[in-house]
């Protein structure tokens, strides 16, 4: 094949190292096809860009990329790629969107196997997909979150469920209108004890125990008060609960200031793959399908950006479809475990993932449902949930249950968004579920909160 100047690179001679000859070998031009969007139109464009990214978070070494594109080819490679990860839809809604009023985002989080999706969204690029330059930002509390959602800081913020109704409502902080756009995940979580207690397997044998809980304000906090209450404990009287940060959990049971704790993974199987702790019991277990984390925007934003806030929901939701699907959990665990998201062995993500696990007490166990990413945001959750605060004394005075949930919990945005994107959204917005075998509905909540022999004196 005969050579001939290269007007891309004139130091290189068409055909002498790859087959487009604007390269010195065919390796450094698959890796450059794979790193670049090619010039040509915007579907064309939109591929590669996406396509890029998650070569990128696949690999993000360069070294590990090369090598890995210098070994199948970035055809290869990209086909690979396809088979698993939603360009069709993502390109569909490329091309369908308005330009977000504002585009610089930062958002909140904290760095949980909960947050998974508006995680991944970051390097795999959804958000940039939809026109945003998002900063995801790694903050130390609960508390923390809240308070800077209040001030401004952040745009958008992960929520524990709870949190947005509790804002909403001014309790526990001054009231600012704040929405749930998706439910982050469901399941997820479980109750953690200190590997002395092995022989403790009855909660009726934890009077006196220190359990750690994230926030007031948490499906940890009241699947912990009802889980013990259901065994005769009551929670203000004979355990201690403690707010203790995620990051700060299994460092507390180590030292043994805490005898347990309800909370998020990955620290339930980092205790375990620490040897500090077991799991007594997973969240499932209590509640099959519970809400844990919410992504939550205040209405402001709905109000006034209002294509920021469509394109937002987008990419959490894309990224929320792509969670859901088991087969690609092992990925999303190398995705999510860098220090700059959970800053976690992958070993102990992909346990929590995919839900073959060690539990600490010498199983292997394999419950695949162990954690999932529906983000339907359903009225009958917030409904559960506001019964609890009323329960516990969170909430003193009488609420409009329904009123309150419809508000806050977005269910007609979510179908909205979730057509886009052709995920399938559920018909109705309250469905009855059971919790530790007991029936709650959502039309009774008075009824409900009225039926337990263990609450909070009036």
């Amino acid at each position: 094949m005969s050579a001939f100047s290269n007007p891309f690179n004139p130091g290189v001679r068409l055909g002498a190292g790859c087959d487009c000859g604007r390269h010195a070998s065919q390796a450094e031009h698959d890796l450059a096809i794979a790193d670049e969007p090619r010039s040509g139109d915007i579907e064309t464009l939109n591929r590669r860009a996406i396509e890029s990214a998650v070569i990128r978070a696949l690999f993000p070494r360069d070294e590990a990329r090369r090598r890995f594109l210098h070994a199948v080819g970035s055809s290869a490679a990209m086909a690979a790629v396809s088979s698993f990860f939603p360009f069709g839809a993502l390109e569909a809604m490329a091309q369908d969107k308005a330009t977000p009023e504002k585009k610089d985002l930062k958002i909140g989080f904290i760095a949980i196997t909960c947050a998974s999706p508006l995680i991944m969204a970051d390097p795999l690029g959804f958000y940039r997909e939809q026109g945003l330059s998002v900063q995801l930002m790694k903050t130390a509390g609960w508390a923390l979150i809240r308070d800077k959602m209040l001030n401004k800081e952040h745009d958008a913020s992960h929520f524990l469920s709870p949190m947005p109704l509790a804002i909403s409502l001014g309790t526990g902080s001054a009231a600012q209108p704040m929405r749930v756009a998706t439910i982050q995940n469901i399941n997820g979580q479980a109750i953690t004890l200190h590997v002395k207690h092995k022989d403790k397997r009855d909660p009726r044998q934890w009077k006196g125990f220190k359990f750690a809980v994230p926030f007031d304000y948490s499906m940890h906090n009241f699947l912990l008060r009802y889980y013990v209450a259901e065994h005769g404990i009551d929670p203000d009287a004979d355990i201690q609960i403690r707010v203790v940060p995620p990051p700060e959990m299994v460092a507390n049971l180590r030292a043994g200031n805490i005898d347990g704790f309800l909370g998020p993974d990955p620290f339930n199987q980092r205790a375990v793959y620490d040897e500090v702790g077991f799991i007594h019991i997973l969240s499932k277990d209590i509640w099959n399908g519970h809400p844990c984390c919410a992504f939550g925007v205040p209405e402001a934003m709905i109000k006034e950006a209002p294509n920021t806030f469509a394109a937002l929901y987008r990419a959490v939701l894309t990224a929320a479809r792509m969670a859901r699907d088991p087969k690609h959990r092992a990925l999303i665990a190398q995705v999510i475990a860098p220090p700059n998201y959970l800053n976690q062995p992958v070993t102990v993500i992909e346990q929590v993932l995919t839900g073959k696990f060690a539990d600490g007490l010498g199983n292997v166990r394999n419950v695949p449902d162990r954690a999932d990413f529906d983000p339907f945001p359903w009225h009958s959750m917030a409904v559960w949930i506001l019964t609890q605060m009323k329960r516990w004394g969170y909430l003193k005075e009488d609420v409009d249950y329904r009123k309150i949930a419809e508000q806050v919990f977005l269910v007609t945005d979510a179908r909205k968004y979730m057509a886009q994107i052709e995920m399938k959204a559920p018909a109705a917005s309250y469905a009855k579920f059971k919790v530790m075998g007991k029936e709650f509905d959502a039309s009774a909540p008075e009824k409900y909160l009225a039926s337990f022999a263990i609450r909070k004196a009036s």
